[in-house]
């Protein structure tokens, strides 16, 4: 009797910088990225070593090291994500920009990410487009990065949004945004009601996932996420006010639910805004969306490699629309 056996293809792949200082299961995910998870853990016991020697899921790559993987050619062909080049037009300014991240200013109406209803007229795809243009990423070079953003803006919210531009920079800045005070983060809006002075609202708040709403909560309520918000009156006048926020915690529409909450909702904003006062706001100026700008970002305690960035600010402009519903209601 003859017995035929699969002769797996021996693979090898040395770690290059991007792809260091990660977990090797997290390596495989993203490098496998067409392959189930259940197949990952199976290559990960039977089918890979690093540097000669069996490998454990939570293994540390560096730089250097040389990753093994025993499969077939086919099977491995169809899992390996295929890179691509992203032609998409460039809608963003450019506010700050160096050899480790990007900082743009989103405009309004586009996503940051891609949903359902829209995959590829996105930021993080015109800004990987225009950085293949400059010739700073080349995605055939690299086996898992990908220039990615670390905050998110709402559709219809504009202004700055980061870019890490390399794989130790992009998880630098995901570890300051996650860590508080280490970038400070200010938006621009105007705001229903008068704020006479300083408001710091801190509560708790929960998510409905299927309203893609969220519920502001008592400081003491059991239940919820903390959330802070610092307020700041520029500008009062006719029952408005111009304001400054500023973000010490970042929640999904931290902002727009936290002001109305506070009796103080952004103008034309249709999930948490008033009714009345945003029906005047769409006669007065076509608004029919929140009127929110992230204008402002400071750098306070930069990790490395970006220790030099200490006490760097970037601004974005204004936008034309917000610019002129500003001066019509305040000047």
């Amino acid at each position: 009797m003859q017995v035929c056996c699969i002769i797996k293809s021996m693979v090898k792949l040395t770690i290059q910088e991007n792809d260091g200082n990660q977990r090797l299961d997290r390596f495989l995910k993203k490098y496998l990225k067409n392959a189930p998870l259940s197949y990952i853990y199976k290559v990960i016991r039977k089918d890979v070593k690093v540097n000669g020697k069996r490998a454990k899921i939570e293994t540390l790559l560096h730089e250097g090291d040389e990753l093994t993987l025993y499969m077939e050619e086919k099977t491995l062909h169809g899992f390996v994500r295929q890179s691509k080049n992203i032609k998409v037009k460039k809608q963003f300014r450019v506010a700050y920009e160096d050899s480790n991240l990007l900082i743009v200013e989103k405009p309004f109406g586009l996503l940051t990410h891609g949903n359902a209803s829209e995959k590829k007229n996105t930021l993080a795809n015109q800004v990987t487009g225009y950085l293949q243009q400059i010739g700073e990423y080349q995605p055939g070079r690299e086996k898992t990065f990908a220039p990615a953003p670390v905050n998110r803006l709402d559709r219809n919210t504009t202004g700055l949004v980061l870019f890490g531009k390399n794989s130790r920079a992009l998880q630098s800045l995901n570890q300051m945004m996650r860590e508080k005070g280490d970038i400070s983060k200010w938006y621009l809006t105007i705001a229903a009601g008068e704020i006479k002075s300083p408001l710091v609202l801190v509560d708790k708040m929960e998510k409905d996932a299927s309203k893609n709403r969220i519920s502001v909560l008592p400081a003491d309520a059991p239940e919820g996420k903390q959330m802070e918000t610092i307020v700041r009156p520029i500008e009062v006048k006719n029952g408005f006010t111009l304001a400054e926020v500023e973000l010490i915690t970042g929640r999904t529409h931290q902002i727009r639910a936290h002001l109305a909450a506070a009796g103080f909702p952004i103008i034309g904003d249709a999930k948490y805004g008033r009714k009345s006062v945003n029906a005047r706001m769409g006669e007065r100026f076509g608004l029919t969306t929140q009127l929110l700008h992230a204008y402002k970002l400071k750098f306070n305690c930069p990790q490395q490699p970006l220790e030099y960035l200490t006490g760097k600010e970037v601004i974005a402009e204004l936008s034309g629309n917000f610019e002129r519903i500003k001066r019509e209601i305040f000047d």
